[in-house]
């Protein structure tokens, strides 16, 4: 189909909608021959805006392009326009279009979790759904920020971090004791009133409340002084000395209450947004973020976008402090004020201390993007190498990299790392459990490996020039493991549209000696100082590491595994009694009927069903 024919389908396609469409808010999809999905947009009226699509001419060069791609198109109606940036937001993260700005981001922040279900409550990192009882402190921007302030907060207030099995069995204090991190409740250094303290001062000062906690620990050293107990002050003294080291943490440690800071710099058509964290008078710390935008998009157009897409999943403060104009200011505060039931307010402060805030985070913007342009660089001159070593039409955009890992054929797993433009994409890295490939079977493995990532793919209409197919597959192995792919490739019809490279490790298995293998080529070697050499090991590294931890990780599970894990009606608690009462899983398969039934918690049905279990096979 020329491209004048595809203009006027698309936009015929478009025109066809209008007649039925209302004129109420509500969120679209402009979808593609092959059901990708191109644009998700929201609308005041859907009427209105859908039929501004069909004004060809006015229309930008990228949304042109978008039209004439457009096959049919599917709207879903909201009550309000507010309601309709939420859908929106929502289904962005969900199909991920190419005409998008979109936020490459989904995991969720860390906390930190002082537990409420223990007499002697546990400090720890916690991510995930907040189902623990105890107070939770954050959002952390990394889990190296919540591990250092853990560190310091356990030298300030000497909590535990040891999980409740092991505080149970302690019978004399552990190493936390002896360096002064923990007070060794476990053994009764310290009474329940006192450790309640260290929880109480550890909260309040987490909650803001620091200038009280310094003054009631000062107190405390200059009583225990006074008292000729200089042991006792030098640990005050040394908690204080620590507290201080945290609120110095950060350059800039305003108080702001509950407000994210957001600065956004743009430099070579490239835009960084900088979020600092301020939680009760603390700067948690910040992230920077580099939203996938097209050339012809505003300052207004892409924050907005970043903003609603980043609440979607974060934690909503009650002020949002930016350093530019929102067009649709108002628009976004009412959304994210439905999703959480509190004000938001969004400003743009021109003096204070707001100001200030937003000076410091604008400064670190451009720091971070200025890293990332030279990151980039760096990496696309390595991309367009590769482009000429194998050969290939243009540099690879997205690299995948496979390797295998197993021990004597057990526990087999394979992997795929991915490495984009902008570096390793580990949200795309996948790991398969080997399920039909034989015991120390490399060959198959890397057939079953390849087979299940493309056939999946293909059957899910993402094939040949959609977002997440591959220009370059590395294969961490020598010329048999090439030919097990070639064989996988050939039988899907895709061989032809990949560029496909094995890379087997070098006599000794010296890194510096890997031979390189291709189709149809014969094997060659890159000199052992060649930056290209070393940038492909790094590649190969990291699939190593990804596999190895997968590996050990269902090693690790396999190797805690029980017979009784398998029988129907046995939970946890009712494995727990049958272990206790017969001392192995061995001897609950040996047990009679009556001999089950003596177990607390095991009726005549269950322990039927563990006999049958073991015993009708």
């Amino acid at each position: 189909m020329n491209s004048q024919s595809s203009i006027e389908t698309g936009i015929e396609a478009i025109r066809s909608y209008l007649k039925s469409l209302p004129a109420s808010p509500g969120v679209y999809h402009m979808i593609s021959a092959n059901d990708e999905v191109l644009y998700v947009g929201k609308a005041k009226a859907l009427k209105n805006r859908v039929s501004s699509y069909t004004n060809f001419d006015s229309l930008p060069i990228r949304i042109k392009r978008m039209v004439s791609m457009t096959r049919r198109m599917e709207f879903i109606t909201t009550h309000t326009e507010a309601d309709a940036l939420i859908l929106e937001a929502s289904l962005i993260k969900k199909f991920k279009p190419r005409f998008n700005i979109l936020l490459r981001d989904d995991k969720s922040f860390p906390y930190i979790l002082i537990r409420e279900d223990h007499d002697f409550p546990q400090i720890m990192k916690f991510r995930g759904s907040k189902k623990t009882k105890g107070k939770y402190f954050g959002p952390f921007p990394s889990a190296g920020d919540v591990n250092r302030t853990i560190a310091i907060l356990q030298r300030a207030f000497l909590l535990r971090n040891c999980s409740d099995h092991y505080f149970a069995n302690r019978t004399r204090p552990c190493l936390q004791y002896h360096i002064k991190r923990c007070t060794a409740p476990c053994v009764g250094k310290v009474s329940k009133a006192q450790y309640a303290e260290q929880v109480e001062f550890a909260s309040d000062f987490m909650e803001g409340r620091s200038r009280q906690v310094q003054k009631n620990l000062t107190k405390k050293m200059q009583n225990a002084s006074e008292n000729m107990d200089y042991e006792l002050a030098a640990q005050y003294r040394d908690r204080i000395k620590a507290l201080t080291s945290i609120q110095s943490k950060h350059e800039m440690n305003f108080d702001l209450g509950n407000c994210d800071v957001v600065a956004l710099v743009q430099k070579d058509g490239v835009t960084c947004i900088q979020v600092f964290f301020y939680r009760s008078a603390h700067n948690l710390g910040s992230k920077s973020y580099f939203p996938r935008h097209h050339a012809e998009d505003d300052v207004s157009s892409i924050l907005s976008a970043f903003l609603a897409q980043f609440y979607q999943t974060k934690p909503i403060p009650h002020k949002i402090v930016l350093n530019h104009d929102l067009d649709e200011s108002v628009l976004l505060a009412e959304a994210l004020e439905k999703r959480i039931g509190h004000r938001v307010d969004i400003k743009q402060p021109k003096r204070g201390k707001y100001r200030q805030a937003l000076d410091f985070a604008e400064k670190n913007a451009r720091n971070a993007l200025d890293f990332h342009l030279a990151q980039s660089s760096t990496l696309q001159k390595m991309r367009d190498a590769l482009c000429d070593l194998f050969d290939m039409e243009e540099a690879p955009k997205r690299i995948e990299v496979y390797d295998n890992s197993h021990i004597s054929g057990t526990n087999m797993v394979g992997a795929m790392i991915v490495e984009g433009e902008e570096g390793f994409q580990k949200n795309a890295y996948r790991k398969f459990n080997i399920k039909t490939a034989k015991e120390s079977d490399d060959y198959g493995m890397m057939r079953e490996v390849l087979t299940r990532r493309f056939k999946k793919t293909l059957e899910n209409g993402q094939g040949i020039g959609s977002e997440n197919w591959p220009d370059l597959l590395l294969i961490d192995g020598g010329l048999g493991q090439l030919n097990a792919c070639l064989e996988v490739l050939e039988d899907l019809g895709i061989k032809e549209h990949l560029t496909i490279v094995s890379i087997a490790k070098g006599e000794d298995r010296n890194a510096g000696r890997e031979k390189f293998f291709m189709p149809e080529k014969n094997p060659f070697q890159l000199p052992v100082n060649d930056p290209v050499l070393h940038y492909l090991q790094r590649l190969r590294d990291e699939a190593h590491r990804f596999v190895v931890g997968a590996h050990q990780t269902r090693r690790q599970k396999s190797a805690q595994a029980s017979p009784l894990d398998d029988v129907k009606g046995i939970g946890a608690k009712r494995k727990k009694a049958l272990l206790l009462h017969f001392g192995s899983a061995k001897a609950v398969k040996a047990a009679s009927i009556k001999d089950l039934m003596k177990v607390e918690g095991i009726s005549q049905s269950i322990a039927e069903e563990i006999y049958s279990h073991f015993h009708d096979a």
